[in-house]
Order: C-alpha cells, then structure tokens, then sequence
C-alpha cells in the first residue's frame, strides 16, 4: 500500500476514485455476502462424511433468488447449542421482571407437621403388604364421637404402640397428636379434617391385621368429614367420654351409622377421669359407667326406630364395648381383662366364661368361689368393681400418692418390673408407663373391631348394594361384591387431601375391584356422570399409590381390591366424590352415589379480592376450597359476587384461612356473614293462576299449596324417590300420607332437583286436557317447575314445601308452537304466580343448640337466648357430674357472636355447640308494603320477614319489591281487577 495516498490517521487523500470503479468493489462485497447466505440457506441435510444434499449446481446462480428476511438462519438454534435432552423456554423481551425466576422452585407451604421420613414400625412394610393383599385381615373403621371425646388421643395410644417413637416423645408431658398434621389443628386444639393412618396390630391369639383408622373430627361444624369417612369405612368406633357421656354429636354419628348401615362398637374413653377429677368411688364409677351405655343404646334405638334395635345395642358381655384412657396407653374389654387374669394367675378357668361374669348384677361369692347374682351380703361389690375397677384404682392410687418403693412391690406382684429411673419420673410418665405395663397393647380393641366389624371382602358387597347406583345384576356388581382382585379395576373416592405445595390433590378412595398399580390410564366419572350423558368423565394416569400415614406416605407398587389407599394424578376433575375406572373397561358403567349429608350449609359469606386484578387468583383459590371442604359450596351470584357456603362460624373461619394462605394466597375482603333463606306458602292460591306462551298458542293453569307435613324431609333425607317403580310409590304415599292413587299417578317431579322438597303434579282430567299432548310438553314443564324452584319469586332463595298442581293446559297440536323456548319460561311463569296468590312467606334456618355449663349460670344462658329469638326446650343435670346440658333452639341469622355472648355472660364457664336443625316460618308478611324499615333500629318481630327479603333483594341488586307485572300476564291481571271490582261492590 502507498502510504503518501493516506494521511497519519489513515484518511484516503490521493486522488479522486472514478464511480464504476467504487461501484465495483461494493457490488462485489453485496454479491459474495449474499450468495453465502442463500447458500446455507439452501443447504440440505448433512452426511456424516461432512457433504450437503440437495446443493444447487454453481451455474444455477443462488444469489439471484429471493430470500425473506425471516428465512435468513444468522443463530443456531438451541438445540443445536444445548442438545436435544435439554428443555428450553424461550421468553419475549421483559415477559416477566428479573426478580421471578423463569422457572419457579416448587414452594413448601408450611401447613403440616409432617415427618421428614417414614417411622420405624414394629412391623416391615412388606408384612403390610402382605396383609393388604388378603382382604379378609383388612378392617376399614371411622373413629367417630364427640368434640374432645379423646379421639386422637386413642390414635396416639394406637401409635406409640406400633411405632417406635424417640425417647422425647415418650416423655414429654405435651400430647402427641400424630393425626392433627395441620398446625391450626395443633393451635385450636381440635381436629378439623378426617385423616386416616394404617396400622399393623396384633389381637389376643397374636394374629395380625391391618386396621384402616379414619380419625375424624368432633366439631359438629365439620360433620362433612364425617360423612365421608363413613362411607369408606365398615364400621363405626365410637368414642365416649365417660364423664360427659352422650352429646350432639355422638347422636348424629349414631344416626349416620344406621342410615349407612354400618356396626357400631363403643369406646368408652378418658375412664381415668371418674379416678383423678371427679373422685368417685369405684361403685359410683361402675353405675356412671352403665349409665353411659345405657344412654348409647337409647340413642341406637332412636336412630333405628325401635326396628331391630337389639342387633345394634352395645353391651360388654357381647364384646362390643371397650374401655380406655388413651392419655396413659391403655385400654381393655371383659374379654383382655379376663386374660389379664388368666396370664397373671395360671389358666385354671375359661377366660371367656369368665368375662361373661365381669358385668351386670353379679357377685362373686368367696365361700363357694362361684358367681351369682345375688349379692353375698348387704355392701358387696360387684364382680366389675371387684375384679376390674378396684385394681385399676389400686394402681392409680399408689403411683399418684406412695411411696415408689411400695409402687415398685404393687408392681411386682402384677408381674410387672420397671427399670430403676423410671420411678423418679414425674407422676403422668410414670402412671403412663406403669398402666400400659400392666394392662398391655391394645389386643382387646383390636379382638373387638375384628369380631364385630366384618372384613373388607364381607362388606363390600353391602357398600356396592347400598351406594351405587348402576343395576345390582351387572357382571362389574358381581366383581365388586365378591371383591374380586382379578376383576376390572372400580374405585370409589370419597375424600382429596391437598399436596404439600397446595397445588395438587391426592384422592383417598376405596378399591371395589381389580387391581391398582402405579402408571395404570383410568377413566374418572365425576358426580353427574350417567352412561347417557359421559361429558363428566376424563382419562388420566395414576402416577402413584400410597398408604396414608397421617404424618407420611408410604408408596406401595400395587393395592388390591378391599384396601383404602391414597392416589396422585387424577385429581384434576373430581369435585366432592368420583367413580374411577380402567381405561380398558368397555362395559356400561355407573357410579357410586354422591355424599348425603346429616346438615346444611345455611350460613353465607361473599368475599372479594383487596387487589380487583388478583380475582383470577381468588377463583382457582375458591374452585380448590370446593374440592377440600365437602359441604362447602361456592358460586357466583346475579350481582357478580362470589359466595360461600358453610355450616358455621369456625367452619368458615378454617376455610377463609385456607383460601388466603393455602390455596389463593391473595388478600380477600369478606362480607358480613349472611343467612340463606327459602320461601314457601302458608295456604292455597286464591284463584287458578294461568300464564301463555309467547306465541299465544299455549296456556298453563296451576294452583300453589302447601306440602303434607313431614313429606319435604322424607324426600330430602332419601326415604322416598321420584326414580321408584309405580307401585313402590304408591305404596308409600298412600300408607303414609293417605294420598289417593289418582294424585301418586300425577306425580311428576321434585324440585329443584331429584331430592328437593316440592312437588309438581297432574292435577288435570282426561275428558277437559289432551294428556297425549301434556305428555309431549312433560319435561319442558318440568324444567320450568324446577328452574322456579331453585330461584323463588320473593329474593331469589329457593322454595321450599310448596306442591303446584297442573288444573289445565292448552297445548299446541303443532310441534313446532309446543318447544322447550315457549314452555319452559311460562311454566316457572305460572309457577311464581301461583305462589305470590298462595299467601307467600319467607323460611330461616333454626340451629339446634346444646350448651354445657354449671347450675349457677342457667339464668344468664336463658337471658342471651331471649335476647337472640331462641327458646330452651329443656335443661337437664349431667348423672355424676356438676354440668348441666341445656338444649335449646336458635335461629342461624341470630347465632353470630353467640358464642362470644354467652361466655362474656358466663364468665367463660359455659360451651355450646350449634348445628343446623330445621326450617321456619319467619315472623311477618314479606309483601306488606305497609311495615315501615328504619335505618338502624332493628325491626320488630312482625316486619322481621319483610325486612329481611328487602335486604336480600338489595344484596342481590334487585328491586325493594316484588314486581307483579313480570310473572303475571295481562289477561290475568284483567281478572285479579275485575274480582277486586266485583268484591268491591258487594261490600
């Protein structure tokens, strides 16, 4: 180069450059960049010797196509970069802030104590597995009773005796409570969700079987999780304080376990208190203790009906019966005491002949060493208090006030030897360790659940009868009921429990038939699923299988028909309850009936999101409180709020807790808590109401009235169904509700579904209607009947205990004037007038309550009562204890703060437990415009039903009133005005 054309900076100064010959060189550097890119553009594959395919020939002149600026290749891809194995996402340009990682962590929600790893067991998980495959060792049991009936703390007993806990949990003076895994569980107290626990125990003959234990909660709030466990379980253990004995609760988890048809054993828990707090003589605890069971029996006959009542009664002597105190590990029936005896005094005597003298009005007589039941002298004791109750405060009495020397002596003639150190312990330790010593493992609870609740192969036929829903003459029904493992694959599931990140759901199910394995494609049917209508149905894998250990999981490669066990991977359609199938199955297929609760969600709350941009959030938040809380019910009403649905205060409090830390994680803001409400009429309609289609080429007349007395709860609680055979129902109406055979061949529907507490009928004559042509337009009446149902005249709150009888129809001959569109909105039409013209009233729900309290404070409780609309219909003393138990009845829209209330008044000495109980007519006409509505001073008694539908009707964003020219049609309201006239004259 020739440095006198460029200057020290090596600018260009010789002379000027002709243009052809600049042209030239760019044209060239354009061409040769452009033909290189055309050139790896047009590349084909690339062979593994390095040459391209598919290469243009050089005369072909690549460089002159033309190539699109997005066909250019200027990166590699970043498979090319990374390698097929490697998954990328590739993300615009401030898609997300810098602070989000592209690929979250998974987040460990602290919501439960749970193990970091599985317990050491008594037993290896192949033995479990070994008895899981064998049905006939499986007892599936509910743990029922109670609100600190010492439920859990039986589970913790059970626990400690099958798994080798640490020394720190031995000795500490803190409860254990394996099952409460939720931390406000642990807070409150109290459990609020059913969890269930597997365990390996042994009975007396040292034979071992696999209990499934459901522990379920005692608050009659969450009785849902009640109902669900019942349904997977066989039998029913239930847990009964012996001091506080018989309370609402135990009375409906009585009734729930007739009506599912399930055996019922008793456990008398916390025995220790009649010992330590209340003191009684061992006499005293013996009539405390038959009084208590007594009580249960009265409460099985009631819930029977008096029908076959000595099948379900519980007695001692029968083996049914078993007494604990789960706080110092024992427990025992006549039948392990007996032993007891038997093991410490030689086996010169039956063991069983034996416990049949340990109770009732028995006596031991010592001259001739025989039992009779006549006492040997004025003061004898019982055998019971002789031979059990006397011992069991012997050893209590010298570990709570000797010396540990004479413990030790105490001990030692019982066959039982305690390391040295333990005799320093505090008194509980000690009494714990010397009472599970002496009275052993639980060996006599276990021998009673075996004998008196049947095994998993025995029951499932009873459960298949019972609960689904498709022919019982089915090959699959023969599966199921036989239990069969080789069967098609039939789960029922009953329960989903939330993953550790809240995001997920596990199923908790029980194996009709077949077998379940891990990777294994099934079909889950949701609740509405039928075989005519399959949209409630989805395929999915099940990508793992558990035993369900309340603190940990143990994964199993296999369950067989008969076992309850936990699956992951098919949660994403199930709602309350499913029916989950093999994918392979071609056979029709029904599914097992949805829940039926004892009680209803009648108290309302709507919520809002404190952000309006996080709604989307709150919802997928709402749709996963449906799924873990069953009687929860969530919609949207007409206004655009979202509501909820429970039993009570705390039920509500334990799931808006959820929602905003489990399950939304949004800041929600909550209404004042509301009432549902339903409507209903107190006489017949004054005159026939009719209504026309739009068309004017139809016209329906009804009439409204109300239903027979009894007949709305009858149809609610199942005890007569619309899906009948003729004659069935027949039989039923006319016996029980003398109906007569006309009006049972009328019956048309339920409303506002298949159990709902109205009733439509065809009340018209053959020779005035065309029934061929009423037959045709049947199901859009139908509809209309239920569509009305669900949403009532006065504020949209369904109708209740109303029967609408059909007195005349002109239908269309032409099918084309007779559609769904023209009848369905003129029969709900005809439906609302014929209600408004039958006197109208608004129905509240009324809880029932029980209170537990000292005498001194009765006046104060029937002070708060007054105050509240409520009324006590008795208050009984408690036998044996210083509590009285008040019962009494409350409206639900008059219970919030009532608890607060009662224990201000009472200085925190009374509790009270409220569950939902009947319907009832408000005070008050809700149409009497007359009654004037004050802010700010509460209404009256007789406006109360008006002020609340004017309350109702302005949260829904309606109206003040009823508006009567939108369900009444102008032909009738030309009526209504003439009679007015005619009547006016006459006066």
């Amino acid at each position: 180069m020739d440095d006198s054309l460029y200057d020290e900076f090596g600018n260009y100064i010789g002379p000027e450059l002709s243009g052809s010959e600049q042209g030239d060189d760019d044209d060239f550097d354009a061409d040769e960049a452009e033909r290189q890119a055309n050139a790896r553009l047009m590349a084909g594959d690339v062979d593994e010797d390095g040459t391209m395919e598919d290469v243009q020939d050089e005369e072909e002149a690549p460089g002159m196509q033309v190539v699109l600026h997005e066909d250019k290749k200027y990166y590699p891809t970043a498979e090319e970069v990374y390698g097929e194995d490697v998954e990328t996402l590739v993300m615009e340009e401030d898609a997300q802030p810098l602070e989000v990682p592209i690929i979250a962590p998974v987040k460990q929600k602290r919501i439960e104590s749970l193990e970091k790893e599985p317990l050491k067991t008594r037993y290896t998980n192949e033995f479990m597995g070994t008895l899981m495959s064998n049905p006939e060792l499986v007892r599936n049991v509910a743990l029922v009773g109670h609100l600190h009936h010492g439920k859990t703390t039986v589970m913790d007993m059970l626990v400690e005796q099958t798994h080798e806990l640490n020394r720190e949990y031995r000795l500490n003076q803190k409860q254990l409570r394996f099952t409460d895994t939720r931390l406000d569980e642990q807070a409150r107290g109290m459990s609020i969700k059913a969890m269930p626990m597997s365990l390996v125990m042994e009975g007396t003959s040292g034979k071992s079987y696999l209990i499934n234990m459901v522990d379920c909660p005692g608050h009659v709030n969450f009785n849902d999780e009640v109902t669900a466990s019942l349904r997977l379980a066989d039998g029913v253990l239930l847990a009964v304080d012996a001091c506080e004995g018989v309370m609402v609760v135990t009375e409906r988890a009585i009734k729930q376990a007739v009506q599912e048809q399930l055996p019922i054993c008793l456990l008398i828990t916390k025995v220790d208190r009649l010992i330590v707090e209340l003191k009684l003589p061992p006499a005293d605890a013996y009539y405390k203790l038959r009084h208590t069971i007594e009580e249960v029996n009265l409460a099985i006959s009631a819930a029977c009906g008096g029908v076959d009542a000595e099948e379900w009664e519980v007695d001692p002597v029968k083996g049914n019966v078993a007494f604990s105190a789960g706080l110092y590990g024992w427990s025992f029936t006549l039948r392990s005491f007996a032993h007891l005896y038997s093991d410490i005094y030689g086996g010169g005597f039956d063991p069983k002949e034996f416990a049949r003298r340990l109770w009732g009005d028995i006596w031991f007589h010592e001259d001739t060493r025989r039992f009779r039941r006549v006492a040997p002298r004025a003061g004898s004791e019982r055998s019971f208090v002789q031979f059990v109750l006397e011992p069991l405060y012997k050893v209590y009495s010298h570990v709570i006030g000797e010396h540990p020397k004479s413990i030790e002596s105490l001990l030692g003639q019982l066959g039982v030897y305690l390391k040295p150190s333990t005799y320093s312990m505090d008194t509980k330790p000690l009494l714990r360790e010397a009472c599970s010593n002496v009275f052993g493992s639980a060996t006599g609870l276990v021998d009673m659940l075996v004998e008196h609740v049947p095994s998993s192969k025995r029951a499932t036929s009873s459960k298949v009868k019972q609960d689904f829903t498709g022919p019982q003459d089915s090959e699959l029904v023969e599966f199921m009921a036989a239990c069969n493992p080789r069967g098609p694959l039939v789960i029922h599931i009953a329960k989903l429990f939330p993953k550790s990140d809240c995001s997920k759901f596990d199923a908790y199910g029980r194996i009709m038939s077949g077998t379940l394995r891990p990777g294994d494609r099934v079909k889950v049917l949701g609740e509405s699923y039928t075989p005519d209508d399959e949209e409630d149905s989805t395929v999915a894998e099940v990508s793992a299988v558990y035993v369900y250990q309340a603190r940990y999981r143990i994964p199993i490669a296999k369950a067989v028909a008969g076992n309850l066990v936990l699956i992951e991977g098919i949660d994403s359609t199930i709602t309350k309850t499913a029916t989950v199938v093999s994918d392979v199955y071609e056979g029709e297929v029904h599914i097992f009936r949805p829940l039926r609760f004892q009680t209803q969600s009648v108290v309302k709350i709507a919520t809002e999101p404190l952000n309006p941009s996080e709604l989307p959030k709150m919802v997928e938040g709402l749709r996963k409180i449906n799924k873990s809380y069953p009687l929860a019910v969530t919609k949207v009403e007409e206004s655009g709020e979202h509501t909820i649905l429970g039993t009570g205060e705390i039920y509500l409090d334990s799931l808006m807790k959820d929602l905003r830390e489990l399950y939304a994680e949004v800041e929600v803001k909550v209404a004042d808590p509301v009432v549902s409400f339903c409507e209903t009429v107190v006489e017949t309609s004054s005159l026939k109401c009719f209504a026309e289609t739009p068309n004017k080429r139809n016209k329906i007349t009804m009439v409204a009235e109300p239903l027979d007395k009894g007949l709305a709860e009858d149809i609610e609680n199942g005890n007569v169904s619309i899906e009948w055979p003729r004659k069935k129902l027949q039989d039923f109406f006319t016996t029980k509700y003398e109906w007569d055979l006309l009006a049972v061949r009328g019956l048309w529907a339920f409303g506002p579904d298949r159990q709902g507490p109205n009733v439509l009928m065809d009340d018209t004559l053959a020779g005035e209607v065309d029934k061929n042509l009423l037959n045709a337009v049947r199901d859009s009446i139908v509809q209309g009947f239920q569509w009305g149902a669900r949403e009532g005249p006065l504020c949209d709150e369904p109708i209740r205990n109303v029967k609408f009888k059909i007195l005349d129809a002109q239908i269309a001959p032409e099918p084309i004037h007779r559609g769904g569109g023209q009848v369905i909105p003129t029969a709900r039409r005809v439906c609302y007038s014929a209600f408004l013209m039958a006197t109208p009233r608004l129905m509240e729900p009324v809880y029932y309550v029980e209170i537990q309290t000292p005498a001194d404070c009765l006046s104060a409780i029937y002070n708060v009562l007054a105050k509240r609309r409520g009324h006590v219909t008795a208050d009984v003393p408690k036998p044996g204890t210083p509590v009285f138990i008040v019962k009494a009845f409350l409206p639900v829209v008059e219970s919030f703060g009532f608890e607060t209330d009662l224990r201000y008044h009472t200085q925190g000495q009374a509790f009270c437990m409220s569950v939902f109980d009947h319907w009832q007519i408000v005070p008050g006409d809700p149409l009497d415009k007359s009654v004037v509505l004050r802010p700010l001073e509460p209404a009256p008694v007789q406006a109360l039903a008006r002020e609340f539908m004017v309350k109702t009707r302005r949260r829904k964003g309606m109206s003040d009133d009823v508006s009567i020219n939108k369900y009444f049609d102008e032909v009738l309201l030309r009526t209504l005005a003439a009679e007015e006239a005619d009547l006016m004259m006459m006066l």
